[in-house]
């Protein structure tokens, strides 16, 4: 591995694409004090009252510390957005109606009932991972796929509030360990494929005792089974079946212990790449070539490790154009003790800028799971969202030894952040061993909140209450058949700034966003020049969007570009 290490750093190429920032080089690290809130916790006020269960009775199983995901959805297009949680259960009794997943409704004022007795086969009762949500049949209704450790499952949207369990028939009932998944049309055919990433080739009879603190047994680095799994990427045939094309499109070519996903294209070619966040393994960033297949160019652009040459413990991961300069920046969160690993695009190659950003020693006392760029205070500049918990034992918490406090960073534009005080934006909060996290406005006041799974704890919500947040705008993209426009980007002019945002229901950590973009404004009144890249290709224009609206844009609708 020195060695190895040695050849990362001084290769010619690599030098050229993975340039290092200095760490000392923050830029607004100190943390803001707020005297306000950003946040307040309100899950058992608005209705939701589940309780992840790991299955944990004093044996660390490797699975327990991993999941579980939250998905934010409109799950019966009548404008509001809905939540389905993932849970896990006991891994000794799967199937048990204990392990079972849970929906809830949204009444339109951000209030919850629990729906899954009426949602049919919604309340999966596998040992649950993490949620991905597209429509892949293009009528219009956002359908799930779950993963499992164990067989993973796909849940048809009937548009009426309940879901049928459609895995058999689709080919999609993959069995590992299943973690994070993305919906993606990476063959441009106009449907949604499948990718989804596999944790570790591990099952209970590979249960090792590795010590903690004190000599008491804890759970184990994945690197300790060597058993990397391999990822699975799928072709949607448009007839409700799938194909797995791993092995073809060049999938099988790197193994990783995979955990975050994002779909993204890096290099602007028009065609969508995917990058994996594997845990203590290299990195993948796979190149869509064009033609089926795939190459992960992960170290010659520069993400398949950080500035110093080292591979970290990437969990959650997020895509976004922070810096506006119009192409996508990665972010990988990490272990306590290793710094995120933010990697500034630099027109298809990366250079790791976390230093510069403020990223580097706010973040490093907290394990990062969940996590996500987002603009909560609409002042026009993504903030960012973690949600922390150790996978090591650590006595701080009393009654949980794995419990952080999650952390929240607030944009300064160019690419630069500083902390929030108190941590994530809440007084007073339970303090949690945080998973999943998944973001949207679900009260519809024009305030981001935050959905977060906390192992062996209740869900947390939090809702936005700041009252000096700007203007902004929401909006629906649909395509021309009605279908939820996945990873289409919209352009627009704030001020003098030209900003870039995109439909990205994949990223941060087991957990899918909605498809609804959240623009803050600021004091501006409008946005200027909206353009509309439509995942086929297209271009559109749509003029300009005044602050407070909520506005659903249609392909064919705009004003075509030549």
């Amino acid at each position: 591995m020195r060695i190895e290490r040695y050849l990362i750093v001084m290769s010619p190429i690599l030098f050229s694409c993975c340039s290092t920032e200095p760490e000392q080089q923050q830029a607004g690290s100190d943390p803001q004090v707020s005297n306000t809130p950003w946040f307040v916790e309100a899950a058992s006020q608005r209705g939701l009252d589940f309780i992840h269960q790991s299955g944990h009775d004093g044996k660390p199983e490797f699975p327990e510390i991993i999941g579980s995901g939250v998905a934010i959805l409109d799950m019966e297009n009548d404008g509001d957005l809905d939540i389905y949680v993932v849970q896990s259960g006991n891994l000794h009794a799967i199937g048990a109606k204990s392990n079972a997943n849970v929906i809830y409704r949204n009444d339109g004022s951000g209030r919850f009932t629990d729906v899954t007795s009426t949602a049919g086969d919604a309340g999966d009762c596998g040992y649950g991972m993490g949620v991905a949500a597209g429509d892949i049949d293009r009528d219009g209704d956002v359908d799930l796929y779950v993963t499992n450790f164990g067989p993973d499952v796909l849940l048809r949207n009937n548009g009426d509030g309940s879901f049928t369990d459609i895995t058999e028939e689709s080919a999609l009932g993959h069995e590992g360990w299943g973690a994070s998944a993305a919906f993606l049309d990476w063959n441009h055919d106009g449907h949604l494929d499948l990718a989804v990433t596999n944790y570790v080739d591990w099952n209970p009879a590979m249960h090792m005792d590795c010590p903690g603190p004190g000599g008491r047994p804890d759970y184990c680095a994945p690197n300790a089974f060597k058993a990397p799994a391999p990822d699975v990427l799928y072709r949607n045939n448009g007839d409700g079946t799938f194909v797995d094309v791993s092995l073809t499109a060049g999938w099988r070519a790197v193994f990783g212990n995979g955990l975050g996903i994002v779909p993204l294209d890096y290099d602007e070619d028009g065609l969508t790449d995917v990058f994996i966040a594997n845990d203590q393994l290299r990195n993948q960033l796979w190149r869509n070539q064009g033609d089926g297949t795939f190459v992960d160019q992960s170290m010659v652009c520069g993400v398949a490790v950080d500035g110093h040459g080292e591979p970290k413990a990437g969990m959650g991961v997020d895509a976004a154009d922070v810096d506006d300069d119009g192409d996508l920046d990665l972010l990988v969160v990490n272990l306590s003790a290793q710094s995120d690993s933010f990697f500034r695009n630099e027109g298809g190659w990366f250079i790791d800028g976390t230093g510069a950003a403020g990223l580097g020693s706010f973040s490093r006392p907290y394990t990062r799971f969940g996590m996500g760029f987002h603009d909560f205070n609409n002042d026009g500049y993504l903030d960012l969202y973690m949600a922390n918990g150790r996978v090591l034992r650590r006595d701080v918490v009393a009654g949980d030894p794995y419990a952080e406090v999650n952390v929240l960073m607030k944009g300064l534009g160019k690419g630069r952040f500083e902390g929030v005080m108190p941590p994530g934006g809440l007084v007073d909060s339970p303090v949690y061993t945080s998973r999943g996290a998944a973001f949207g406005d679900l009260d519809g006041d024009g305030g981001l909140d935050v959905v977060i799974i906390n192992r062996d704890a209740p869900l947390s919500l939090l809702m936005n209450t700041l009252d000096d947040r700007g203007g902004f705008i929401s909006i629906d993209l649909v395509d021309s058949d009605g279908a939820p426009a996945e990873l289409a980007t919209v352009t627009y002019q704030l001020g003098d700034r030209k900003i870039r945002r995109e439909v990205r229901t994949a990223s941060s950590y087991l957990s899918a966003n909605p498809h609804r973009l959240h623009l803050g404004l600021g004091d501006y009144p409008a946005i200027r020049e909206v353009k509309v890249h439509w995942p086929n290709g297209e271009m559109e224009l749509f003029g300009d969007l005044e602050s407070g609206s909520s506005v659903r844009l249609e392909q064919g609708q705009g004003l075509s570009e030549r």
